[in-house]
C-alpha cells in the first residue's frame, strides 16, 4: 500500500514540473496606462505598441478594437497611434481597461496568460495558465 503512494506523488511533481511557471507567479497584472496628448484636433497615444505588447496581442487588431470603441478613425504611425479627434486619457484608459476585460483576462483565472486562437470561424481566448477556452466574438 505505501508503493502506491510514491507512485502517486512521484506523478505529481512530474505533472507540476510541465505546468507552464507562470502558473506560480502570484504578481498582479496592471493594464498600462497612456501617454497622450491632444494636437489640433488629433489625438496621439505615444505607448500605443508598448501597451499591444504588453497584453500579448496584435497591435492592428487592438488598434481596430480601439477606435470602433471610440468610434473615430485613426492610425499607426511608428509606436505612436493617432485618433482623430480630441479624447482624454481617461477615456482611451477606460477603452483599454475593457478590452482587457474582454480579450486579455481569463474568466476562470483572473491571469493575463491568454492568447486568441481561431478555429473555422469562431475565435477562441486560450488561456496559458489554467487550460480554459472560450469564445469571443468582438476581437
Amino acid at each position: 500500500m505505501g508503493a502506491g503512494k510514491t507512485d502517486y506523488e512521484s506523478l505529481l511533481k512530474r505533472a507540476e514540473e510541465l505546468l507552464p511557471k507562470n502558473v506560480f507567479e502570484t504578481s498582479r497584472f496592471e493594464v498600462p496606462k497612456v501617454d497622450s496628448f491632444v494636437m489640433g484636433n488629433r489625438t496621439i497615444v505615444k505607448n500605443f505598441r508598448e501597451i499591444a505588447q504588453s497584453l500579448n496581442r496584435d497591435v492592428d487588431a487592438f488598434l481596430k478594437y480601439i477606435l470602433r470603441e471610440l468610434a473615430t478613425a485613426g492610425n499607426m504611425s511608428g509606436h505612436e497611434a493617432i485618433f482623430q479627434g480630441k479624447f482624454s486619457s481617461s477615456i482611451i484608459n477606460d477603452k483599454i481597461e475593457k478590452y482587457a476585460k474582454e480579450s486579455v483576462i481569463c474568466t476562470e483565472c483572473n491571469r493575463p496568460d491568454t492568447r486568441i486562437i481561431r478555429e473555422d470561424r469562431i475565435t477562441f481566448l486560450q488561456c496559458e495558465a489554467c487550460g480554459a477556452r472560450y469564445p469571443v466574438n468582438h476581437v
